[in-house]
């Protein structure tokens, strides 16, 4: 059974995939929009992978705040949850995502990655750790 896990973000969706036997998390893209409300192109993308690689669950992060309230970037992912249960009929199980972008940022920094090009990156790695973490609270 393979897991999709999503970092959903203002302008870009970090995805990743788990491995059919669901044990390790893997980087697939970062889907870009121009618009924060033009979300018709990101779900039929995030459909065509749930397809292609016959996703049975999504992990979507949960941007808590650090004191564990829920802020503006919280709400919008609840609410991307609802379209996305509603468009795919997968259940979507939110994630507690608090510092998957800061330790993303720090292995790239680790990496050697270039400052301008983290960037292009970021996303992609916090959507690994976000379905990692889940992953591993199954095992």
């Amino acid at each position: 059974m393979r897991v999709l896990g999503l970092d959903y973000g203002s302008k870009t969706v970090g995805v990743a995939v788990s491995d059919p036997l669901g044990y390790t998390a893997q980087g697939i893209e970062i889907i870009r929009r121009k618009s924060e409300n033009k979300l018709r192109q990101t779900l039929a993308r995030i459909e065509e992978l749930i397809s292609e690689y016959q996703v049975e669950k999504i992990v979507l992060g949960l941007p808590k705040n650090m004191n564990n309230t829920m802020g503006d970037r919280a709400v919008k992912s609840l609410e991307f949850k609802d379209m996305l249960e509603r468009r795919t009929g997968l259940p979507v199980i939110m994630w507690d995502e608090r510092l998957t972008t800061v330790a993303a940022q720090r292995v790239l920094i680790e990496a050697k990655v270039r400052r301008e090009n983290r960037k292009e990156y970021v996303d992609e790695l916090a959507a690994i750790f976000i379905l990692q973490g889940y992953l591993d609270s199954l095992a």
